[in-house]
């Protein structure tokens, strides 16, 4: 792998305060929504198969230019850090779905169910379910980074979950959406795997090759011109998705800060234990940092398109899976925090 290609950049301007846009998105979706009902009401009808074409085209343009960054190529260096590789695989696809079903189930079903809608429950459990399933493909090199994390092998751990997730993110959701009883329509989560996960996984991958062959650095000056692409997208997509929560919003606000505590729980609990695995494994701190943040990481663009095609653009999921981008950037450095302050006590082991 190109030594340029490999580096990624520190957290920028941008993307440092993410939360804050985010923040001015949900403002400005949920007055726009009710000064324009009837914008928002023909936008949420451009549907074909249960899939949103506005939203569509802007999920599309948030995660092509992302999945560029994945080199399949360094799926043959596995075995250099396999302990790394394990861990993060385990965390990924065996622990993370599962806890946030059982923190859905403990939280949102029980403790906090007299607070919450009682008709959208099941759809708030729903979109959090959708939201763990599957691990970050972008933002987890940026947080690699400033753990000071080997880069290759956030590479290689981005490139295989990715081909583990083309064919175990609609198994996982079906079963985890069937044991908390909640009905699930396999055409329209098989579509949503076909339009959002395999797709654009092969655009982006033909992009790639077809600019690496101009060299590195015309791929690198790409991706990097794309970036606003993606940021507006996601930026576009919450003001859609507010300006259609923006009653449930106004007339119960504190069911964005109930929703956000399962989440944080679960990143911490998973990054954690990503952490203290590899510790005890003995893998290299460098390793350890991108294995925690991966690990603890979701893939919320996914999340936030299965959730609209599944079950609406105004429902509950859709809520759910949005409030994982508003606390993303506090939390995950939060845990970039943790992990470069526990670094002496992480060497110091054995």
């Amino acid at each position: 792998m190109n030594a340029t290609l490999a580096a990624r950049p520190a957290l920028g301007g941008f993307e440092r305060y993410l939360t804050l846009w985010v923040a001015l998105c949900i403002a400005a979706g949920v007055t726009l929504g009710r000064l324009l009902p009837a914008v928002f009401h023909a936008l949420g009808g451009a549907t074909v198969a249960a899939i949103n074409l506005p939203v569509g085209a802007l999920i599309w343009a948030m995660i092509v230019p992302m999945l560029m960054r994945v080199d399949f190529a360094t799926l043959g260096t596995v075995r250099r850090h396999w302990r790394g590789f394990g861990v993060t695989l385990f965390i990924n696809w065996a622990v993370k779905p599962f806890s946030m079903a059982l923190l859905g189930w403990i939280f949102i079903r029980h403790l906090f169910a007299r607070w919450l809608p009682v008709d959208q429950l099941d759809s708030y459990v729903a979109g959090l379910i959708l939201l763990a399933a599957a691990p970050c493909t972008a933002m987890v090199f940026v947080w690699s980074e400033l753990a000071r994390g080997e880069a290759n092998f956030t590479l290689t751990q981005v490139a295989l979950n990715d081909t583990v997730m083309v064919f175990a993110f609609a198994p996982l959701v079906a079963l985890l959406l069937g044991v908390a009883a909640i009905r699930v329509p396999w055409a329209t989560l098989l579509l949503s795997v076909l339009l959002y996960i395999v797709v654009p996984l092969a655009i982006a991958q033909g992009l790639r090759a077809l600019l690496l062959r101009r060299g590195a650095q015309v791929l690198e000056a790409a991706l990097a011109r794309s970036k606003p692409l993606s940021l507006f997208a996601l930026l576009a997509t919450l003001v859609l998705l507010f300006g259609f929560q923006g009653g449930v919003i106004v007339g119960q606000p504190l069911v964005i800060l109930l929703l956000a505590v399962p989440i944080t729980i679960q990143v911490v609990f998973n990054s954690t234990l990503a952490y203290g695995l590899n510790r005890a494994l003995g893998e290299a701190h460098c390793v350890a940092g991108p294995s925690a943040l991966i690990g603890a990481s979701n893939f919320f663009e996914l999340a936030v398109a299965t959730a609209i095609s599944l079950f609406g653009l105004a429902s509950g999921a859709a809520l759910a899976t949005v409030v994982g981008v508003l606390i993303e950037v506090p939390v995950m450095l939060a845990v970039v925090a943790a992990v470069n302050a526990s670094r002496g006590w992480y060497e110091a082991h054995g």
